[in-house]
């Protein structure tokens, strides 16, 4: 699965969407990411960029969501943008945008226009709050998005402000993911039916949706509505983290019995501990398991328990993964052009997937983009092309 390169190339691979056409306008955060995974598993992705640019300041250069894609420049603003992009639109499966609602539809590529000119398309529209509802049309990020949700109340230690985890849980789980498995879904039916549709992805529906397992542990009076109090939240003293001697940490996730037994047994508190099913000692269990880890660093403890059924695990960096030795095995990361970066996910025995172009320069594929697809009025006077 991992691929050494210099990042030139065609962007579409043979993974199992080789073939398939994929519009984005370009946005920020969630939506860039979903077209990333799509890119990843092999589709044609052609991201239609702004002249002057936009969006996060960071490098194009080092900006990995656009990795395996190509992009155009369209004004969509000016007099002939709307059309240069449904002409894309004609040829291609899938569109996806990330505007506030109805500003597609001012712009001339909304979804009536699209349908007009390619009725198979499937339309992906990802944001934060929805199509519809009070807060539609607000601005927000991440943070909000998970916060109304009940998601990020969970997180984070008792008497404590939640804990904020990236913009991992709200952007990229319950919005990308979710908004590429709708995708999917609707390209199937488009296939079958030739019919395309659009896909509502907001990240408030995807993270409520994350949590529906906590729901049912709620309902079942399983899981108290508050900050680690719970087998999953770090209120339980064999699933969570501890510090080690050298300031590291340790991840302890020994659920079932017969893992909790290995834990405490390679701990060495195995004839001290407190019966783990008494929750009234859960206090003093915590403090022996601390009390441990303390005593041995982070390397030590890894030794300890690498290879292991005890289900503990040495907490790193985002440098220092890429170095661990099952990670390396898989080729969990890859370089390409000198740029370390997680491989594409899952994998597939039959259509493999790799990383085969870095990250696409705004507008430096616009001329390849308007001959592959068919698309001669492509280029405009921001490519230096039919200027008078």
């Amino acid at each position: 699965m991992a691929v050494t390169g210099n990042g030139t190339g065609t962007a579409g691979g043979g993974g199992p969407l080789a073939g398939v056409r994929v519009v984005e306008l370009a946005g920020i955060g969630p939506g860039p990411f979903a077209a990333m995974l799509l890119a990843d598993l092999g589709a044609d992705v052609v991201r239609v960029d702004r002249p002057g640019g936009g969006g996060l300041a960071i490098d194009p250069a080092h900006d990995l969501t656009n990795r395996g894609k190509r992009s155009v420049l369209v004004d969509l603003k000016a007099g002939d943008g709307p059309a240069r992009v449904l002409d894309l639109v004609e040829r291609a499966d899938v569109l996806i945008e990330g505007f506030r609602p109805g500003v597609a539809e001012r712009l001339g590529v909304g979804p009536a226009d699209c349908h007009a000119r390619n009725p198979r398309l499937v339309y992906g529209r990802m944001t934060g709050w929805g199509q519809e509802g009070p807060l539609a049309h607000t601005a927000g990020h991440d943070i909000a998005y998970i916060a109304v949700t009940g998601a990020l109340g969970m997180i984070g230690n008792p008497g404590e402000p939640p804990a904020v985890p990236a913009n991992l849980v709200g952007d990229y789980a319950g919005g990308s993911l979710y908004l590429v498995v709708g995708v999917l879904a609707a390209l199937h039916h488009a296939r079958a039916t030739g019919t395309g549709q659009v896909v509502d992805a907001a990240i408030v529906d995807g993270t409520a949706h994350l949590t529906s397992m906590i729901h049912g542990m709620m309902a079942a009076g399983g899981w108290q509505d508050r900050r680690g109090a719970n087998l999953l939240d770090g209120g339980c003293p064999f699933y969570g983290t501890y510090e080690t001697a050298d300031g590291g940490h340790m991840a302890v996730g020994a659920l079932e019995q017969q893992f909790y037994d290995t834990f405490v047994r390679l701990l060495g508190i195995e004839d001290e501990a407190p019966a783990r099913k008494d929750l009234a000692r859960w206090g003093e269990l915590r403090e022996r398991v601390a009390a441990r880890f303390k005593s041995r660093t982070r390397a030590e403890w890894t030794a300890v328990f690498e290879g292991t059924d005890a289900c503990v695990a040495p907490v790193l960096s985002l440098r220092e993964a890429p170095a661990h030795p099952h990670l390396a095995a898989r080729g969990t990361f890859t370089d390409l052009g000198g740029v370390l970066q997680p491989a594409p996910a899952p994998r597939f025995s039959a259509t493999p997937t790799a990383v085969t172009t870095g990250p696409a320069q705004p507008g430096a594929h616009t001329r390849a983009v308007a001959a592959d697809w068919d698309v001669p009025a492509l280029p405009g006077k921001e490519d230096g092309w039919n200027c008078p």
